[in-house]
């Protein structure tokens, strides 16, 4: 039963026009860092918007926090944005950017200004604050955005492709940050294509294709949901090409080829538990096997199960 600590989806579909943006989505969202992930034109800021009352639903109804998003006032009292478009007001300093926003949600002057620090100073900018944001980098105004976002100490932070733009050690500490706000409770909606960086920060995983909701939970829990796709396993042995050609002997191998490194193979099976099985018989056969591991627990791999190679790789 979903709670008013969690994000609700209830059979919820947007449509512009002709055109499906997301299509029967139901999901109960706990607090923790999720990441929705899909190509582009999957429906995940389509998902974002809806969360935040950007944008309505044709049907279906959503609760943010036992909040509905038409309820915009009481909404951007626990909810901060961050959104992908790069616009800010002519003429601001950063820290104008982040204390106008406090005073829009009434906040005492006074107590504005010590929240915009503490929120620059989290983002690393407080001496780029003073300056006007027209003359920052794009990986400054994606930290400011941030800074905007967090102020008010928000019980949920929707950030639309946050890890763009910054450099290793800024997406270091940004993800650190996104750590801390969900260590606090708070739920961290994030959208990206940095998969390496979802595959660790995540808490859970929300798998978008053509507007449909395709997999949702644990990374490891979402691997066992595609059970039509193959597994793949890495093994590492002492002798690849003779494993290769012997383990094409089991039906449900549908692929087997020498790792890039050579030191082993990379094997897809519809079948991982009965293959697991298998590789003992070819243990007592004389092959020695050093490891096997899962290759496919990964975002990484999800996401080119649903939208191929090439699509992974942008």
């Amino acid at each position: 039963m979903a709670t008013n600590e969690e994000i609700v989806f209830d059979n919820v579909s947007r449509f512009y026009g002709e055109v499906l943006g997301v299509n029967r989505v139901n999901l109960s969202i706990p607090p923790g860092i999720t990441s929705l992930v899909g190509p582009n034109g999957s429906g995940k800021t389509t998902l974002m918007n809806l969360m935040t009352g950007l944008v309505r639903a044709t049907r279906g109804s959503i609760s943010v926090r036992g909040i509905r998003p038409d309820e915009s006032e009481k909404l951007f009292r626990i909810l901060g944005y961050c959104t992908q478009f790069d616009s800010f007001p002519r003429g601001y300093t950063g820290f104008q950017f982040v204390h106008a926003s406090l005073m829009l949600q009434g906040w005492d002057a006074k107590v504005a200004e010590a929240k915009a620090w503490q929120a620059i100073e989290k983002v690393n900018l407080v001496e780029p604050a003073k300056r006007k944001v027209a003359a920052y980098s794009k990986g400054m105004r994606q930290r400011i955005r941030l800074a905007q976002a967090i102020a008010h100490q928000p019980q949920v932070l929707i950030l639309d492709e946050p890890l763009n733009g910054l450099d290793p050690l800024v997406r270091s500490e940004t993800i650190a940050l996104f750590r801390e706000q969900a260590e606090r409770g708070a739920h961290v909606i994030v959208s990206s294509h940095v998969l390496h960086e979802v595959d660790m920060i995540s808490d859970q995983v929300i798998l978008l294709a053509n507007g449909y909701v395709v997999a949702e939970g644990a990374i490891r829990g979402v691997r066992e949901e595609i059970s039509d796709r193959p597994h793949q396993i890495v093994i590492r042995c002492d002798k690849p090409s003779e494993m290769a050609s012997k383990i094409f002997q089991f039906d449900h191998v549908v692929e087997a080829r020498i790792h890039p490194d050579f030191q082993g193979i990379l094997v897809k099976t519809t079948n991982s538990s009965q293959f697991h099985k298998l590789l003992n018989r070819l243990v007592m056969e004389g092959i020695n096997i050093e490891t096997i591991a899962p290759a496919d627990d990964g975002v990484n791999s999800l996401y080119e199960y649903l939208i191929g190679d090439e699509g992974a790789q942008k």
